[in-house]
């Protein structure tokens, strides 16, 4: 679980990223969730578009991937999604305390 202070950090550090994923009108399949999965091992940080033919709320679709991912969901704003995860392998990312 993250705190405040470092889910701020991973906002500012988000805030220049492109959506490297895309969620359609065919929601969360088993090949999204890997394509998360690996892009989380290799970035730690991702951001995700929720295309506009999608009837799910992003807020939803955020939780129910970082549960999925085991990562943290850092936010939502609009239909762009942020989630973190700690790489096992390429840590890039040092999260204050």
């Amino acid at each position: 679980m993250i705190t405040g202070k470092q889910r701020s950090f991973l906002k500012k550090r988000a805030h220049n990223m492109d959506s490297i994923l895309q969620i359609g009108k065919n929601g969360i399949s088993d090949n999204l969730i890997d394509q998360v999965d690996e892009a989380l091992e290799a970035r730690e940080l991702i951001k995700i578009n929720v295309l506009n033919n999608s009837f799910s709320d992003p807020k939803e679709l955020a939780n129910e991937l970082a549960e999925k991912t085991n990562s943290e969901f850092v936010q939502s704003i609009g239909n762009k999604i942020v989630l973190y995860r700690e790489s096992e392998e390429n840590k890039k990312i040092k999260l204050p305390k």
